[in-house]
């Protein structure tokens, strides 16, 4: 998009009273937003527009708001910031189909063809070792088999859910709650670099706009409309990611949970949503079972569903057994491990060492050990 039609864009949205559906409506019915700014009184009353809304856009935007506008046109150009509009070929589909898509999508990285077949991962910020590691786990079996994985780019599970997709050697999609100038949280600026190498990163705020609150809820109804379905990992009662699973049904796609603890506080949110009818997961085949019916011939020609093959696993040894055989997904400490296997200290850490090298098992914090 050239400087001079992103201006005409951002001009007409800036007119007070221009909402999201009015500034498509419009631009549906003159061609273009330049063409819109150009019309007569009459001509914008004839579209629909009031009286004193087609005053205020022949009026055009105030000084500042002009000033305003320019910066974000800057930095755009600056930044190399692509800016996919909603009349756009290449907007994505899914999102187009929402009952209240976004006008523009500022976009750094790319959006591929394959991007369609898409499952949202959502859930707290303050996520339990467990959340983050099942979360990584999902993500990343998604992500083998060709499903994009996206997610908000927040604390917690969504960076997990980012973090496993990278590790599937897939893509993932970030949707911010700010503008696309900016990274929030700004510890997760590496984190974006990377998305942006293996998938993309996306808003709908103007250039600057600082992360809100009240942004959040909206740019989740992108992450949702981007997606199949929406997995809420582990989420408490009023966690914004169950505005994401409400939005999700709204729009008629999917919607997953992972149980969690009943006396896990993180997890109250998730384990409610399993008991309003929610898809129980407890892999991602869980979910891949739910979607692909959804798929058709030609997306799921570039999915990677033959990766079932599993390789051979060495059997353990008789140490390594009864220690492996001694953890679960609930972590456990190394006393705990001691007293059910009757090794003793130095064999369990020995062994806990050597099954954590072969990718059998994690340590969290605390010295605590679960079985992956």
């Amino acid at each position: 998009m050239d400087e001079a039609f992103l201006t005409a864009w951002l001009s007409l949205q800036a007119a007070d009273g221009v909402g999201d559906r009015t500034l498509l409506k419009l631009i549906h019915a003159f061609g273009s937003p330049d063409l819109a700014l150009k019309a007569t009184r009459d001509e914008l009353v004839a579209r629909g527009c009031s009286a004193e809304l087609a005053d205020t856009i022949r009026q055009g935007p105030s000084d500042e708001n002009r000033r305003q506008i320019d910066r974000q046109v800057a930095v755009a150009a600056r930044l190399k910031v692509r800016i996919l509009t909603f009349f756009d070929d290449n907007y994505p589909t899914r999102l187009k189909a929402i009952p209240d898509p976004p006008p523009l999508l500022y976009v750094s990285g790319e959006l591929f063809p394959q991007d369609l077949v898409a499952v949202a991962i959502v859930g707290g910020r303050r996520a339990t070792p467990f959340g983050r590691l099942i979360t990584e786990e999902i993500a990343k079996d998604l992500s083998a088999s060709g499903v994009t994985i996206v997610s908000g780019l927040a604390r917690g599970i969504d960076a997990a859910a980012h973090r496993g997709a990278l590790a599937g050697k897939g893509r993932t999609i970030a949707v911010l709650g700010c503008g696309i100038d900016r990274t929030y949280p700004s510890e997760h600026q590496t984190l974006r670099r990377t998305i942006e190498s293996h998938g993309a990163v996306l808003s709908e705020l103007p250039i600057g706009a600082a992360p809100q609150s009240h942004h959040f809820p909206r740019r989740n109804r992108i992450i949702s409309g981007l997606s199949l379905g929406v997995l809420v990992s582990e989420a408490t009662t009023d966690s914004g990611s169950l505005i994401t699973a409400r939005l999700a049904l709204e729009q008629g796609r999917d919607v997953f949970a992972v149980p969690g603890s009943i006396k896990e506080e993180a997890c109250r949110g998730s384990n409610r949503l399993i008991k309003e009818g929610a898809k129980l997961v407890e892999n991602a085949c869980d979910i891949l079972d739910e979607i692909l019916p959804q798929v058709d011939a030609r997306q799921r020609a570039m999915l990677r569903l033959d990766r079932t093959a599993v390789e051979a696993v060495a059997p353990l040894r008789h140490e390594d057994a009864m220690v492996y055989e001694a953890l679960s997904y609930e972590a456990r400490s190394i006393d705990a491990l001691i007293e059910s296997t009757g090794l003793s200290a130095a064999q369990v850490v020995a062994t806990l060492l050597s099954l954590e090298l072969g990718g059998r098992i994690r340590q969290l914090p605390g010295q605590q050990y679960i079985r992956i």
